[in-house]
C-alpha cells in the first residue's frame, strides 16, 4: 500500500484525470488552492467628426474649434475580482481511512484551505469596434438655400448718334453659394435664435408665451442652435470598449509588479505584450501577517495521517496608472502564503 502511494505521488503531474481510475478506495488527490486576479477594464471611444464651416466659427462666432477628425479613448471604470483555483504544481494523496477522516477533509474543502480538481470551461469572445462614418450628422446644414442670384454687368457697343458708345447690361444667373457664404448665413441664424430667446425671455417678443408654450419655444431655440452650432464646432459619438484581463501571482517573484494591460488614448485598450499603450499596473503589497506564523510542514509523515493545506496572505492590491491610482483593495492571495498540515484523523 506505502508502494502504492509513493507511486500516485511520483505520477501526479501527469493529471487527476489520467490516473483517477488506478487509485484505491477512499486515497484522494487534491491540489493547494491558488488565487487569480482578474479585471475587466472599460474604455470609451469619442470619433469626434469636425463641422463643415469651421475653418469660419472664429470669423463669423468668435470661437476657436477643431478642424480635425479625431478617435480618441479614455479610461471609463476598472473592476477587480479574485478566484481560487486548484494548483497544479502543488498537488498531494491523501488516504481517507474512515468516515471521521472523510469528513474532516470535506470540512477543509468546504472552508477553502484546500481544493479539488474541477472541469473549468471557457469562452471566448472578440468584439471590435464598427467603422466610424464621418459627418453623419451634418444633413442640416442651414435654413437658407444653397443657391444665390447674381448680377453681372456686361458691356455692349452701339451706334448713336455721335459714333460708338459702350452700353452697360445687367444679367442674372443663379450659381452655388461658396461654403464661406452658407457660414455666415448659418451664423446669422444662430444669432437671430438668441436674440429671439432674449426677447421671450424678457417680454418683449411680439407675441408674449407663458407656462408650457414658453417651456416648449425656449426647448426648441435650444435644439435648433445647437443644431447649427455644430456645423461649426463638429459633433461626437461614443462608444465602449470592454476587455478582461487576468493575473496569476507568483510567489517566486521578489516584487509582486504585474503589468495587466496597456492603455493608448489613440488605440484604446491593449494587451500587456502590445508596447503602444502605456502599462497599467497590479501592485500586490502583503501584509506579512501569514508570514510571521510558525509553519509545521515539516511534519508531514510518511504514513499520510496528515493533509497539507494553504493559509493565504492578505495583500494590499492597487490597480496603477502611472503614479495614479485606479483602484485599492485588500484581497486574500493564497500561493503568497504559507503551507500547514492538519492530522487528518483527529
Amino acid at each position: 500500500m506505502m508502494k502504492r502511494v509513493l507511486f500516485i505521488i511520483g505520477e501526479v503531474c501527469v493529471g487527476a484525470s489520467a490516473f483517477a481510475q488506478q487509485l484505491p478506495q477512499g486515497v484522494v488527490v487534491y491540489a493547494l488552492p491558488m488565487t487569480s486576479v482578474q479585471i475587466q477594464a472599460e474604455a470609451t471611444r469619442e470619433v469626434f467628426t469636425a463641422g463643415p464651416y469651421a475653418k469660419f466659427a472664429a470669423k463669423y462666432l468668435g470661437v476657436e474649434v477643431t478642424a480635425e477628425n479625431r478617435e480618441t479613448y479614455s479610461l471609463k471604470s476598472i473592476e477587480l475580482a479574485s478566484f481560487v483555483e486548484a494548483d497544479a504544481a502543488q498537488t498531494y494523496t491523501l488516504a481517507l481511512k474512515n468516515n471521521r477522516s472523510a469528513t474532516n477533509f470535506l470540512t477543509m474543502t468546504a472552508a477553502g484551505p484546500v481544493a479539488m480538481f474541477e472541469q473549468n470551461t471557457s469562452a471566448s469572445v472578440a468584439w471590435r469596434f464598427a467603422s466610424a462614418a464621418r459627418e453623419a450628422g451634418f444633413h442640416n446644414r442651414g435654413v437658407v438655400s444653397n443657391l444665390a442670384k447674381e448680377t453681372t454687368t456686361l458691356y455692349k457697343t452701339e451706334k448713336t448718334a455721335t459714333g460708338f458708345e459702350r452700353v452697360p447690361v445687367q444679367q442674372s444667373q443663379v450659381v452655388e453659394k461658396s461654403v464661406e457664404r452658407r457660414a455666415e448665413e448659418t451664423a446669422n441664424m444662430i444669432y437671430s435664435l438668441r436674440k429671439k430667446r432674449m426677447e421671450l425671455i424678457s417680454g418683449d417678443a411680439d407675441n408674449p408665451l407663458s407656462g408650457d408654450a414658453m417651456r416648449a419655444a425656449l426647448e426648441e431655440i435650444a435644439r435648433l442652435e445647437e443644431e447649427y452650432m455644430s456645423l461649426f464646432v463638429g459633433k461626437s459619438s461614443f462608444d465602449t470598449q470592454t476587455m478582461t484581463f487576468e493575473v496569476v501571482p507568483d510567489a517566486k517573484q521578489a516584487k509582486q509588479l504585474y503589468i495587466v494591460f496597456r492603455f493608448s488614448e489613440a488605440k484604446g485598450l491593449l494587451a500587456a505584450a502590445n508596447l503602444a499603450g502605456r502599462p497599467v499596473v497590479l501592485e500586490l503589497t502583503p501584509e506579512n501577517n501569514v508570514k510571521a506564523m510558525p509553519s509545521n510542514a515539516s511534519d508531514v509523515d510518511k504514513k499520510g495521517k496528515r493533509a497539507c493545506y494553504r493559509i493565504p496572505e492578505i495583500v494590499q492590491a492597487r490597480v496603477l496608472d502611472g503614479q495614479t491610482a485606479l483602484l485599492q483593495t485588500r484581497l486574500p492571495v493564497y500561493q503568497l502564503g504559507t503551507v500547514m498540515t492538519f492530522p487528518i484523523d483527529l
